[in-house]
């Protein structure tokens, strides 16, 4: 009966595991519909969405858009209107879930056929040429790691005859150490052409007789711009220094005025997790006519996220070389969105700084909405205060206009957001460790908004240092013979090196490697008897003590590897550490020899001093022996330094406990670089 309520149990268990994890599956996955309604060739578009999970303390959560009609055009509304030509299309609906704690909605796309044409195709602008100059990067979110993003590459032909060009995507930088996007689809509507097999660009010499002068008239058109960038190798050579990979299409056919668009689907690498709140950039480079070397630049950069946020910190050095750090300085980006009914005037951003980085050295970099620095006094046009506090740098946008996300007409979601670039130099007095910063957005007078940490930490770097000094061996003992143990006095002198990190603050991991020399020394003398010794100036020593003196020296050369230590700075001057190590002997010699010493007599007829002016000297038995690398000692120690412990000279002593009960103090020098 027991056994059946066991197994009675054991059932329930397991099917509420299972059910748990069907609940779990089914509250992870989360997806969209798309609802259209056609009027003749007129589509309005819309989303049934899933409901939000609002992040607590956050502000109210919401979607954004991005809509990829399957015409070539697209739009970041919510419930975009389209018009369209005769035919059939896919649409696309990428929604990103804001201040929301789960994974974004998916959708499947849309099919649908436009059977006739009532109305002209009036469809939304960009602004591709007005405030973007022809070109433009934008995505539909920030990318999360494991998490798809769409980038559209948008360019337009702002000339009065017809182009053939190029368009360049370069993505991954190889700042990273990873890579962090893999391209999993593009899709191109005007018959670009993606090129596989992608050289270094040359500029074409042109050949085409049919159009001789529309090329020339570009050429002057051109080379009369100055606003553009003109040295395509050298672009393109410093974008392929930078970025790992890139992609490249080539179109035709382009009319004056016509607007085209590419997108992208790039997926995100889960390795793209380690650099959190660190910039990415994407590059794209526009080559209008592929016979001009003349061409576009845009860049898009976005900060890697865990969560969608519309007001975020993010931190360009990411990784610090802390021994260029004195030439270096630190850029940060403050990205916001007014998600209001209406227009903020006044926007506050209360940043605080890390206590290593100088405020007074701060530089303003760029910023959106556009306006300049405010002077000392007060004024009544719109411009950017800057207070600089001891720990905290509060940059004011005064008498601005910040249109909100759901205000009433308010098409262009980039219209409500808002940024400020800087960058600030290193303190005089800092040490190696993460930097953390963070920004409190005030909107008007609404409750202040808490972005993400912004973390930058310092490269580990290398540290090799130089290191020698001084053992003395407490206890060295040695077997002499079968039946004869003896303690040796054993010294040695050591030149080694060690490695560690660059300049760590506080516990830091070493390793070190020395070679060593050692010298060791005993004597056993055993009484014989008396005896009468002949002196060199002629006279007889009566009954001198006489012994039978046995030495025995043995030096050896070994190495020390010491694979890891942990160490502890307290202060730039003091430090301590303590690890383990092996011992191995490369060669060593053994040295016996034997022969009678005397010892005069004093007047209570007891031992004196030896006698050393022997007419005949006594000769010595000598035997030595030579071996090679067969010895071997492990063992721990603990040690303690003073002096420049970070980097440069110090002393320490170290005690060191063998396997072998062999006990040493070590007195070393050590300087690191």
């Amino acid at each position: 009966m027991r056994t059946k309520s066991y197994f009675t149990l054991f059932l329930l268990f397991i099917s509420y595991h299972i059910i748990a994890q069907d609940i779990k599956k089914d509250t992870l996955t989360r997806t969209a519909t798309i609802i259209l309604e056609k009027k003749g060739n007129t589509v309005a578009f819309n989303t049934a969405n899933p409901p939000l999970n609002q992040i607590a303390g956050a502000p109210k959560a919401f979607y954004t858009y991005l809509w990829e009609f399957g015409d070539g055009d697209y739009s970041t509304q919510e419930q975009p209107v389209h018009n369209y030509k005769k035919g059939a299309y896919k649409a696309h609906a990428y929604i990103t879930n804001n201040y929301d704690d789960g994974k974004p909605p998916r959708t499947r796309p849309r099919d649908f056929a436009i059977n006739e044409t009532t109305n002209p195709l009036d469809n939304e602008d960009h602004k591709l040429f007005v405030a973007f100059n022809g070109a433009r990067l934008i995505s539909n979110s920030d990318p999360i790691p494991n998490q798809n993003i769409e980038i559209v590459f948008s360019y337009g032909n702002d000339k009065d005859y017809v182009t053939n060009g190029k368009l360049y995507l370069f993505y991954n930088e190889k700042s990273f150490k990873n890579k962090n996007f893999i391209i999993e689809d593009s899709r191109n509507y005007f018959g670009e052409e993606a090129l596989n097999n992608v050289e270094t660009l040359a500029i074409n010499n042109y050949n085409n007789t049919n159009d001789i002068a529309s090329s020339e008239k570009a050429m002057a058109l051109m080379a009369a711009d100055t606003t553009k960038n003109n040295n395509l190798l050298l672009s393109l050579e410093e974008a392929k220094s930078t970025y790992e990979d890139y992609k490249v299409w080539k179109f035709k056919n382009m009319q004056p005025g016509e607007k085209r668009n590419i997108f992208n689907t790039f997926k995100t690498t889960p390795e793209m997790i380690k650099d959190t709140s660190a910039v990415v950039t994407i590059r794209g480079i526009y080559i209008p006519d592929e016979n001009s070397e003349t061409h576009k630049i845009v860049e898009k950069e976005m900060e890697i996220v865990t969560s969608h946020d519309p007001n975020k910190m993010a931190v360009y050095n990411r990784r610090i070389n802390y021994r260029l750090v004195r030439f270096q300085k630190m850029k940060y980006k403050i990205k916001f969105q007014n998600n209001g009914e209406g227009p903020a005037r006044t926007i506050k951003l209360v940043t605080e700084t890390p206590k290593m980085l100088a405020n007074e050295t701060l530089e303003v970099l760029d910023m959106y909405p556009k306006c300049p620095i405010c002077p000392k006094q007060q004024v009544q046009y719109s411009c950017l205060d800057t207070i600089k506090a001891k720990d905290s740098i509060i940059f004011t946008f005064k008498n601005i206009y910040l249109p909100g996300s759901t205000q009433k007409n308010v098409m262009d979601k980039d219209s409500t957001k808002g940024f400020v670039k800087y960058r600030l130099k290193f303190a005089k007095d800092f040490h190696k460790v993460t930097q953390r910063s963070k920004t409190a957005i005030i909107f008007d007078k609404n409750p202040p908004i808490i972005t993400n940490t912004s973390v930058a930490r310092f490269k580990t770097g290398i540290s090799i240092g130089a290191r020698t000094g001084y053992t003395y061996f407490l206890n060295a003992e040695e077997k002499i013979n079968e039946n004869t143990n003896a303690n040796f006095d054993t010294k040695g002198y050591f030149v080694g090196a060690t490695i560690s990190p660059f300049k760590a603050y506080k516990k830091y991991l070493q390793a070190e490697l020395s070679i060593e020399s050692t010298k060791s020394l005993t004597t056993k003398e055993n009484y014989i008897g008396f005896s009468d010794v002949q002196l060199d100036n002629g006279t007889v020593a009566l009954d001198t003590h006489t012994y039978l003196r046995d030495s025995y020296e043995i030096n050896k050369t070994s190495i020390t590897l010491v694979p890891i230590s942990y160490r502890y700075n307290f202060s730039g001057v003091f430090a301590a550490g303590l690890g383990v190590q092996s011992k191995f002997t490369l060669a060593q010699t053994y040295e016996v020899s034997s022969k009678r010493v005397h010892y005069q007599n004093d007047a209570t007829g007891l031992q004196g001093e030896e006698i050393t002016n022997l007419a005949v000297p006594e000769t010595a038995y000598v035997n030595s022996s030579k071996s090679n690398f067969n010895f071997y000692n492990f063992g721990a120690f603990i040690d303690l330094t003073a002096g420049a412990s970070r980097i440069g000279p110090s002393g320490g002593i170290r005690y060191i406990i063998g396997s072998k009960k062999e006990m040493a103090l070590q007195f070393y020098a050590i300087w690191k670089f």
